[in-house]
């Protein structure tokens, strides 16, 4: 269309012209339907009184004048920053060693952290309940050996949540940090240290300083992510650290308290937002995409006074701690301490999942390790048992529709951005990252609301819906990024032989980058067969999916059972992430 012709149409069907961007559409009305809606909604009945519906703020006053909540949102923020400054302060290393391995080396070895970022949080906290049990790996090993006279509380406490929230948030930590660190030249640090730096100083002052954008954006993550944590918690602690959102099921499920559940979720959707607000004042959301942040801009001039002097403390005490190290165990011996460093902390993250796998094999009646014996007993139980079969089918279902559905709209959303330069990108692309952003159990509880309105509650129907809204995301950055570097000039050159859009779009574009809409649709798949708020609410008892029994099981007691499933997620799970790694990499 010629700028005449564009400009002889009016201004309603200039507005309403085919354009790439409503290749969006189907999304945004999606998310408006299926998460903007219940989550706003959700929001509304806590300010309602629940027998008349008129304004009310008596459910806000009850946290107020009540020890016990108070009590329990203390708990929660301490658990969530905790857990934040751990991850940082772990995964920092082996982040900066990983980005520092030539190409090859490195995507061998960052599978070691996929693994476990992706393998299920229920398979995860199973692994560390038998690992630091009373009769569990840790406390046999210290008792066995004489090294103790009685087992150590290792679980039921703060200190077993801890560990198991630590361990599930250490690799989003490192995955974060790392391509900000990988953006980095290190020769920056030798030219600091031919000026004469030490090799400490150059390090905190120059880059560590640039990696300082990964660093805040992996803490704010991991926080956000942690508010919303209620598996952990329930599993490894006791009711001193009962967190936010198993207040959240306990008021829906056993008390229908619809106005105090959405207070109480409204108090941590305002926790996250506060801190999303006050991590865009200090650095900018851009950084969160690899962006300047506000201190590489200029930022505040006091705080960046105040960091710079703080850096120059550290790098100084760092400087002064290395040449102690050096002198006592050699130059050598300091360059092996971050390797070894690493390989422990890989070990940390790998090892616990890897020892439930022998554990599934036990021929005892009873979780021991090392097993007295080896059978198949326990996969011989799963695989007879019609309620187990029949939850593991479903959640291959679930998630085959789910990967499916948010592949096609994530993909389509993904493409309006790439062919479209418009000033509603950001915005667009926000809302589509927003269902991350956003804590999962308010997601869960917003559209069990919703779907026991319109009689989607225990249905697969409502369960494809809430997985597609959770996977949307990833398949939509997956898509994003394999379009980055797409060349256009191949849809130009079949527009130009007369290929009109929709064949320039399934004989070009999607064979061309088929790769990344296999990797998108297997990271949904998996997103969605592990998920376990949305069936906790959504399935309703009736449809149960494969997380949801093992859920239900464990709460009850555990068994080798549970040990012999979470063998077979651990497997499943671990294919199909090999699987999209290796499209991802070829598109």
């Amino acid at each position: 269309m010629t700028a005449t012709t564009a400009s002889a149409l009016s201004p309603r069907q200039r507005y309403f012209r085919p354009n790439a961007l409503w290749l969006a559409a189907p999304g945004l009305a999606f998310l408006a339907v299926f998460f903007l809606f219940p989550v706003l909604r959700l929001l509304a009945l806590s300010v309602q009184n629940p027998a008349s519906g008129a304004f009310s703020l008596e459910s806000y006053a009850r946290i107020a004048n009540t020890d016990v909540y108070l009590q329990v949102l203390g708990i929660t923020f301490k658990i969530a920053g905790n857990t934040a400054i751990f991850s940082i302060l772990l995964g920092y290393p082996l982040a900066y060693w990983l980005a520092g391995l030539r190409d090859g080396l490195r995507e061998r070895m960052v599978l070691l952290v996929m693994v476990p970022f992706w393998t299920s949080y229920l398979v995860k906290t199973f692994a560390w309940m038998v690992v630091l049990g009373r009769t569990g790996v840790i406390n046999n090993m210290l008792t066995g050996s004489g090294l103790a006279s009685q087992p150590f509380p290792l679980v039921y406490n703060e200190f077993g949540v801890m560990v198991g929230m630590v361990h599930a948030m250490i690799p989003l930590a490192v995955l974060t940090m790392m391509p900000i660190m990988i953006g980095i030249d290190r020769r920056l640090i030798q030219a600091a240290q031919a000026l004469g730096a030490a090799p400490a100083q150059s390090f905190w002052l120059v880059y560590f300083k640039l990696s300082l954008p990964g660093v805040t954006a992996g803490g704010l993550l991991v926080f956000i992510s942690s508010l919303g944590f209620f598996i952990v918690p329930a599993l490894l602690g006791g009711r001193r650290e009962t967190m936010l959102a198993q207040l959240i099921i306990t008021q829906v499920q056993e008390l229908l308290n619809w106005a105090f559940a959405g207070a109480l979720a409204a108090m941590m959707l305002v926790a996250a937002l506060v801190t999303c607000w006050l991590y865009d004042r200090l650095f900018g959301l851009s950084s969160l995409s690899g962006g300047e942040t506000s201190a590489q801009n200029g930022g505040s001039g006091r705080l960046r006074l105040i960091g710079l002097a703080i850096l120059r403390v550290i790098a100084k005490a760092s400087a002064m701690l290395a040449d102690v190290v050096r002198k006592v165990i050699g130059t050598r011996g300091a360059q092996l301490l971050l390797p070894i460093y690493c390989a422990l902390a890989l070990a940390f993250l790998v090892l616990p999942t890897l020892l439930v796998i022998p554990i599934g094999f036990t021929s005892s009646q009873f979780l021991e390790f090392p097993p007295p014996g080896y059978s198949m007993q326990w996969f011989e139980t799963y695989f007879s048992s019609p309620v187990w079969l029949s939850a593991t089918l479903r959640s291959f279902g679930v998630a085959a529709a789910t990967a499916l559905c948010a592949t096609l709209i994530g993909g389509l959303a993904a493409l309006a951005l790439a062919r479209s330069s418009t000033r509603w990108g950001g915005v667009i692309f926000a809302t589509f990252l927003a269902p991350l952003i956003v804590p999962r159990i308010i997601i869960a509880v917003g559209l069990f609301y919703l779907f026991a309105q319109i009689g989607l509650v225990a249905t697969d129907m409502g369960l494809v819906i809430g997985h597609t809204v959770l996977a949307l995301p990833f398949a939509f950055v997956t898509i994003t990024a394999i379009l980055k570097n797409y060349d256009w000039r191949l849809d130009q050159a079949a527009a130009v032989l007369g290929a009109n859009r929709v064949k320039t779009l399934f004989l070009v574009t999607v064979p061309l980058v088929k790769g990344g809409l296999v990797a998108a649709f297997l990271f949904a798949f998996i997103t969605s067969f592990d998920e376990l708020t949305i069936a906790i609410f959504v399935s309703g008892g009736i449809k149960t999916t494969l997380p949801k029994q093992m859920w239900d099981d464990m709460i009850l007691q555990l068994n080798p059972t549970l040990a012999a499933v979470s063998v077979v997620v651990f497997v499943i799970v671990t294919v199909l992430l090999l699987l999209a790694e290796r499209f991802r990499r070829t598109a």
